[in-house]
């Protein structure tokens, strides 16, 4: 996320999957950056990312950033907000910042400057669509198998 203000609602929404859930606040740290990278090669699985922040030049470039600073996705999504989101919920534009130095490569993707925050989705629309990002990466009966699992080494565990 880009913003810790949504890291809660996510959390409560996938909390109980053990996915985490990060704000990047504006540009991370090298060291946050290092951490996630140790933390996605130790896991020793595909890694997926999927974020959400502002349609702005600095909130897309925060995710060209990050990705870039972490080297560790197999994937990495954008699941809002995208300019055919904007246009999909007819969500208000806001006047984007000239003195953004990032805003000359964001006029020439976007075809003009704008600002529109990501809280600007309802949150049920927002949880639709990480709902439907995540469906394309998590497997449910993998997720079961190892609840199962370790609810039988608990089993064993407690038999001592």
């Amino acid at each position: 996320m880009e913003k810790e203000a949504l890291v809660a609602q996510l959390t409560d929404w996938y909390g109980d999957l053990g996915l985490p859930v990060i704000a990047l606040s504006g540009y991370s740290s090298q060291t946050l950056a290092d951490l996630v990278r140790r933390d996605a090669h130790a896991a020793g699985r595909e890694t997926v990312l999927l974020f959400a922040g502002d349609l702005d030049p600095s909130g897309v470039d925060l995710e060209r950033d990050f990705v870039a600073r972490t080297r560790c996705w197999d994937h990495a999504e954008r699941v809002a907000l995208t300019a055919e989101q904007v246009r999909d919920y007819d969500l208000p534009p806001q006047p984007g910042k000239p003195t953004d130095s990032r805003a000359p490569r964001f006029v020439a993707e976007h075809g003009h400057l704008l600002q529109i925050e990501v809280d600007a989705l309802e949150p049920e629309q927002l949880h639709r669509l990480f709902d439907t990002a995540l469906a394309r990466w998590w497997d449910p009966d993998a997720y079961e198998a190892v609840l199962g699992a370790e609810q039988h080494d608990r089993d064993q565990l407690n038999e001592r």
